[in-house]
């Protein structure tokens, strides 16, 4: 496998986590502070952003990494017990 497909392949998977976690919440099956919707987010946009700062993508890293933090705090915020920012755009 080459470099460049392994990496598209990565690309479409940070992509997939995430609409199936803004899908599944739009629909009502999942909330948007469950822990489910906050890791598919979290594993999703980390990856995308990971991928953007690899190949200089700036515009993109920024979306990915923001929404990553946004994430990373809400999580961090629900361990902690409190009501955190909604990682929903």
């Amino acid at each position: 496998m080459t470099a460049d497909l392994a990496g598209q392949l990565l690309q479409i998977a940070g992509a997939v986590l995430i609409l199936v976690a803004y899908i599944a919440g739009l629909l009502g099956r999942l909330d948007p502070l469950a822990w489910t919707y906050l890791v598919l987010n979290l594993v999703g946009s980390s990856l995308l952003a990971v991928l953007a700062l690899l190949g200089n993508d700036w515009g993109f890293l920024l979306l990915e990494g923001v929404w990553a933090l946004v994430t990373a705090f809400t999580i961090i915020a629900k361990l902690r017990g409190q009501t955190g920012p909604s990682p929903h755009p």
